[in-house]
């Protein structure tokens, strides 16, 4: 499997719709980002964390690795080399648990319950995917994009912490920080998706010639 990575805003669905769009050879596998986006109990996780981080960071990023392990597992038993899935256990990791961390969010306790579990599930579980696919992008873009979708459980997302987000995906997926070696070693495409490349034809095309290149070559 490959896997997309990339800050919030960037447009990984946009980009997922465009592969699916121009190589039906590959299938496209979507983040299973509703289990935290949809009301539960009258309420939305995402919403929740957004609203109040330090309250909900240890849920949110607790339950978010549950769900991205089973997602990972799942697709794993999947033979099919030309499987793309959007976002991972990794990035919930390196990126978003780490950063509630570094910024007091998660508490000592908190975050050793946490890694205690991604040692057994990340690391003891899953197996790491052929290749990373990171669509960079600004943080300021991001936030433009976030803005123009306008989505409910979204309305309290920063442009701060899409600058914390950001470099944190630079350390995880162009410095290769903190990574264990078995994830270092793993081929990054990184795509330059500042341009907007929803609508813009030649873009997309040069997109998906970039992904094609990069999968014939594992």
């Amino acid at each position: 499997m490959y896997i997309v990575e990339g800050n919030i805003g960037v447009g990984k669905t946009t980009f997922l719709n465009i592969i699916r769009q121009h190589c039906p050879e590959i299938e496209v596998v979507e983040e299973p980002k509703d289990n935290w986006t949809n009301q539960v109990q009258g309420q939305s996780l995402l919403a929740n964390f957004y609203s109040d981080i330090k309250r909900w960071a240890f849920t949110m990023e607790t339950w978010a690795m549950i769900c991205r392990v089973n997602y990972h597992l799942e697709a794993q038993k999947d033979t099919n080399p030309n499987r793309v899935m959007e976002r991972s256990i990794y990035s919930g990791h390196y990126c978003f648990a780490h950063n509630d961390y570094e910024c007091g969010f998660l508490s000592e306790i908190e975050w050793h319950v946490y890694t205690q579990w991604v040692k057994y599930l990340i690391h003891g579980k899953c197996r790491p995917p052929k290749g990373f696919i990171y669509l960079y992008s600004t943080p300021e873009i991001c936030h433009n994009r976030v803005k123009i979708r306008n989505r409910d459980s979204e309305k309290n997302l920063t442009l701060d912490y899409l600058k914390q987000i950001h470099n944190w995906h630079e350390r995880f997926l162009v410095q290769k920080d903190l990574l264990t070696p078995e994830l270092r070693d793993i081929p990054i495409l990184i795509l330059d998706c500042t341009k907007e490349f929803k609508h813009n034809n030649s873009t997309r095309l040069d997109l998906v010639e970039k992904v094609k290149n990069f999968l014939s070559s594992k």
